[in-house]
């Protein structure tokens, strides 16, 4: 089925808004020896935290963070090279799991805020489209994979989605990475989309086209 793509906004921003949540900040700030958060004006629950990690070293706190969000995907050995290595590096770009590179975003940027700059600072992608059928009705969501498909006409051969996943993106054949690259996509209509990534994967100068036409054909299941 064919697809008019019409991109209407790149933003490359610092923080994914509403990522922690209230019930994340009251734990955190347990974590980092406030116990009575929940007692606090919400209002001052972030500057709060903010205080509170400072009480810490860099790496000690990146650790405390990790264990807090990704306890059941990474064992202390390798939390306690993380930490160490966010001091240096853009982990939230190359770790190998791609899987954990959105909560490694949205950890890194608590701790370059709290630290006024002395984690890296990592950027994110929001684009906003509209992605309408050529004919008939856009009866069903599209899925990440099927978004990613679509935009491979639409961006630069020098795109990194592009040229890791060269196959995926522009042959009939399965693209389970996409669950992951996109780390969240929504519509309220199944024709104008929000979706948020990591700048490393996708920015504005990346599409060479803001308003085109792509085709997605079902994909074949691997035998």
């Amino acid at each position: 089925m064919n697809y008019q793509i019409k991109i209407k906004n790149v933003n490359t921003v610092d923080k994914i808004e509403g990522y922690w949540t209230e019930n994340d900040i009251v734990q955190l700030l347990g974590k980092f020896g406030f116990p009575d958060a929940s007692d606090a004006e919400k209002e001052s629950l972030n500057d709060l935290l903010s205080m509170a990690i400072t009480d810490f070293e860099p790496k000690e706190a990146a650790a405390i963070v990790l264990e807090y969000k990704l306890a059941d995907h990474l064992n202390d050995g390798q939390i306690q090279q993380i930490s160490n290595d966010m001091l240096i590096d853009k982990v939230c770009e190359e770790y190998p799991e791609i899987g954990l590179h959105a909560t490694l975003y949205n950890t890194n940027q608590l701790l370059f805020k709290a630290y006024n700059g002395k984690f890296p600072n990592a950027k994110a992608t929001i684009v906003k489209c509209s992605i309408t059928p050529s004919e008939g009705e856009a009866d069903k969501a599209l899925s990440k994979e099927n978004v990613l498909k679509l935009f491979s006409k639409g961006l630069s051969g020098s795109n990194i989605i592009n040229r890791l996943f060269d196959q995926q993106m522009h042959e009939n054949t399965p693209f389970p990475e996409a669950e992951d690259i996109l780390w969240d996509l929504s519509t309220t209509d199944n024709i104008n989309y929000t979706m948020n990534t990591s700048e490393n994967w996708l920015k504005k100068e990346d599409f060479i086209d803001w308003e085109f036409e792509s085709a997605l054909e079902e994909v074949k299941d691997e035998v």
